[in-house]
């Protein structure tokens, strides 16, 4: 029995001068068909950056990553092939070179991109992704990478590290979280929380906000400080990142969904795991979970 094949890809928007949806759509001379941009994952590869790079590869064009649309399942000679899509706001259209892979790449109006994709299962994630709202800007709850246990650790707490696994995490947050177009990153002044956004800040070339508003130490102090913190940057019409520990990531997550019609995710998040919150003018629309890196 084959594995099943694992690819991702996604549907790239952008707002003509008549403001309407326009999406991509690409020609593969191998097939002779129009689709979606998307391809395999790499070993170990994250979905969500599959589908950053193989949009940017089949396309030259950069985007920003919006809400999960879904997953379709196919069968092909390979197998079974299951494919991930996210909405992807185009931020950068460079010049398309045509290559042995894709030959052509089209802007078309929303309306219109059902009767030129081919397959169906293209069609279904175009129906899914007209009901989306697009215009949303993400808050990313993350919990920082897998740290020394409290048993292993002497000294204070807020000083605790990383094990060697957090930092390998840590090292491997880029390629995940560069789909969002992040602005600004904001993290707990504990060492295990500023180690995990270091390296992801410096790939980004954005200087951490440190505070102890979001620790533990001083959550377990005033628990409001926290909450007050991440209410002010859902204000902003920013994309913003804010790691940060258990217990505080799951209380804010349902303070800040409250008054929502979106139901929280009451699961925990585990080291280096993450919250995707897709809000706009203080709404939330959806909220995605991304899993912790593959090491």
């Amino acid at each position: 029995m084959s594995e099943t094949v694992l690819a991702a890809g996604g549907v790239v928007w952008r707002r003509n001068e008549n403001k309407k949806i326009e999406v991509v759509v690409i020609h593969r001379p191998k097939y002779d068909d129009w689709s979606f941009p998307k391809g395999k994952a790499d070993l170990k590869e994250a979905l969500i950056a599959c589908a950053f790079r193989e949009i940017l590869e089949e396309t030259n064009i950069t985007t920003q990553f919006g809400p999960f649309i879904g997953q379709v399942e196919y069968q092909t000679i390979e197998g079974l092939k299951q494919v991930s899509y996210w909405a992807a706001k185009a931020i950068d259209v460079k010049a398309f070179n045509a290559n042995t892979e894709v030959d052509q790449v089209k802007w078309v109006e929303i309306s219109e991109v059902k009767q030129i994709l081919s397959m169906d299962s293209d069609k279904e994630i175009l129906k899914k992704f007209t009901k989306l709202d697009l215009d949303t800007t993400p808050l990313i709850l993350l919990r920082h990478a897998k740290a020394l246990s409290r048993d292993e650790w002497q000294g204070d707490d807020d000083d605790r590290p990383l094990e060697d696994l957090g930092y390998n995490q840590a090292s491997r947050l880029l390629s995940i979280y560069q789909v969002y177009n992040l602005q600004q990153i904001h993290t707990s002044d504990a060492v295990r929380c500023f180690s995990t956004v270091e390296p992801l800040a410096k790939g980004l070339k954005i200087n951490m906000e440190v505070t102890g508003k979001l620790s533990e130490s001083s959550y377990r102090k005033d628990k409001e400080k926290a909450i007050d913190y991440a209410k002010s940057l859902l204000k902003e019409e920013l994309n913003v990142l804010i790691c940060s520990h258990n217990p505080i990531l799951p209380k804010l997550l349902s303070k800040l969904t409250r008054k929502s019609e979106i139901e929280a995710d009451e699961d925990k998040l585990q080291p280096a795991e993450a919250w995707v919150i897709h809000r706009k003018d203080k709404e939330i629309f959806q909220i995605d979970r991304l899993s912790s890196p593959s090491i």
